[in-house]
Parts: structure tokens; C-alpha cells; sequence
């Protein structure tokens, strides 16, 4: 497969799974706590990798490790508890439509970090983004009305992690392999502190194989392995043969998803919040309605 379409193909599957895992999150928090959720999603994450890790450890990229630390807790600790605690209060829709603004971050990040060029129309789309996430914020929530600023705050702040990992990917850990460079971060570097994580949450004195439990811990299991294990492994590759631009613009169908799965789920959305999202996609469109080629 050219390098082309291979960016296509895994953007498509990316926006389908990616978008998948925000009503995954919801179902999870029906079992568990937003922490004990975030911990196991990296935890089996590290399980399922570890194999990987282990035959390819003469492959750690030592003189790298401070960027592998921070590309690792900002797109796989991180965000994966900021999610959770968000989507107590807020319908995963919501978070799916939030998540949408990495596009912009990376922007932001590439230009003020990485010395990425950036265009006044990206510029004006960031803007234009930003008015609808306000919009959002203040469109109250559908059945009690209430205006919920801090959720979407976490949100923000979670996919401006998710902007900082993957330009520090794009500029610094591209020489390791995708499947590697996912293996190494889940096991070496996110797996202790996630064992860390559900022993403060008290995980492993409650947990019993009673059917509440099990069933969270199959939602948690498919959140981890398509969206955290596969997905990552995915995302690193799209990194390697597209730009951090591109990359980030699977956040432009993921919203789809999440919509879909939340209205299935009897998610309802308010008109203001409609409106904020039709803002926030249409200021994406318009930043990436030209080629913008992102060169460190």
C-alpha cells in the first residue's frame, strides 16, 4: 500500500475506533471509578504489550528517554484520567466533540515548541474553534440545564496533552518503530505507575469476579485494547508517513462517532451545544481547507 492511501485507510480506522471510546469510558464508569478506569486502560494496555517490549528492550531509546517520558504521560496516563473524571459529569458525546480541538493544540504546541510553521488561516480556524467550544461550554447540559465549565476544561486540558505527545513524537521518537515505540511506553514506562494508581484506588482489595465487575472489566478490556493498545500502535505509524497535522485531524470524524454511540446510548445534546459543535468543525474545515505542510 503507497503512503498515501496507508494515511487514509488508518485515519478512517483511527476516527472509528478513537470515536468508539468515549461511550467505552461511559460504560466503564458504571463499574468503576474515573481513576480505577484510567489505570486499568493503561494497565492491560502494558499487559497485552509486554511480550513486545521484552524481545525488542536492546531497541530503548536511552538517549531519547526524557522525550519517551513526556510523550508517554502526556498521551497515554494523563489524558486516560482526565476522560473519565470529565465524562462523570458531561455525556461522552460531549467529550468526543471536545476532544475535536487537537488540531488545534497541535498548532499551537508545533508553532510555540517546535518551531512549526503556522498560516493565518490556521490562525482563523483556531479562533473560529475556540468561539465554539465557549459555545459548548455555556450551552448548559441537556436534561438538567446546568452550565458545566470545569468538565470542559478537563477535556481541553486532556487534548492538550494529547497535542504535546504527538508533536514530541513527530520530532523526536520517529527513528523507533510504531508496534515499539507503543510496547515500551505501555510496559517500561506507564505500567508501575499504573499498579501505583489502583492500589491508592483500593482496585485490588475490592475487585471480585461478581458480574458488575467482570462486565466493567470487559468495557475497560476494549477501551485498552483497540483504543489504547492498537490505536496508539495505529497512531504512531500515521505519525511516521503524515504530518502531526494530519495526524490530529482525526478528530474531525471522531465527534461522528461519538454522537452516534451517545444517541444510540439516549445521549441527548441542547441546540446551543449542536450549534458550538457545528462551530468547532467548521473552523477545523476551514484551517485544513488548504494544504498546510508542517515543517520543523
Amino acid at each position: 500500500m503507497n503512503t498515501d492511501r496507508e494515511k487514509w485507510v488508518l485515519l478512517i480506522l483511527l476516527s472509528m475506533i478513537w470515536g468508539s471510546s468515549f461511550i467505552l469510558i461511559k460504560k466503564s464508569l458504571e463499574h468503576f471509578s474515573p481513576y480505577q478506569v484510567g489505570a486499568l486502560r493503561v494497565l492491560i494496555a502494558g499487559i497485552i504489550l509486554m511480550p513486545i517490549a521484552i524481545s525488542k528492550y536492546k531497541l530503548f531509546p536511552k538517549k531519547h528517554l526524557k522525550w519517551l517520558l513526556l510523550a508517554a504521560f502526556t498521551g497515554n496516563f494523563i489524558p486516560m484520567f482526565l476522560f473519565p473524571i470529565a465524562e462523570t459529569e458531561v455525556s461522552s458525546s460531549i467529550a468526543g466533540i471536545v476532544n475535536s480541538m487537537m488540531p488545534i493544540f497541535v498548532i499551537i504546541v508545533g508553532s510555540l515548541v517546535w518551531n512549526f510553521g503556522t498560516t493565518r488561516r490556521q490562525i482563523t480556524g483556531t479562533f473560529i474553534s475556540f468561539t465554539g467550544v465557549c459555545i459548548l461550554a455555556f450551552g448548559g447540559d441537556a436534561e438538567s440545564g446546568t452550565f458545566k465549565l470545569i468538565p470542559i476544561l478537563l477535556l481541553l486540558m486532556a487534548t492538550l496533552c494529547y497535542a504535546v505527545s504527538t508533536t514530541t513524537v513527530k520530532s523526536k521518537l520517529m527513528e523507533i518503530s510504531s508496534t515499539v515505540l507503543s510496547a515500551f511506553v505501555f510496559t517500561f514506562v506507564l505500567f508501575l505507575p499504573s499498579v501505583i494508581a489502583l492500589t491508592f484506588t483500593g482496585f485490588f482489595s475490592t475487585f471480585s469476579l461478581d458480574k458488575d465487575h467482570l462486565t466493567g472489566l470487559m468495557f475497560v478490556s476494549l477501551l485498552s485494547i483497540f483504543g489504547t493498545g492498537l490505536a496508539m500502535m495505529m497512531n504512531y505509524r500515521l505519525l511516521k508517513v503524515s504530518s502531526p497535522l494530519f495526524a490530529s485531524t482525526v478528530t474531525l470524524l471522531m465527534p461522528i462517532v461519538a454522537i452516534i454511540w451517545g444517541i444510540l446510548d439516549g445521549e441527548k445534546l441542547t441546540s446551543l451545544q449542536f450549534a458550538g459543535a457545528g462551530v468547532i468543525i467548521a473552523g477545523l474545515i476551514f484551517l485544513r481547507s488548504k494544504p498546510n505542510v508542517i515543517n520543523k
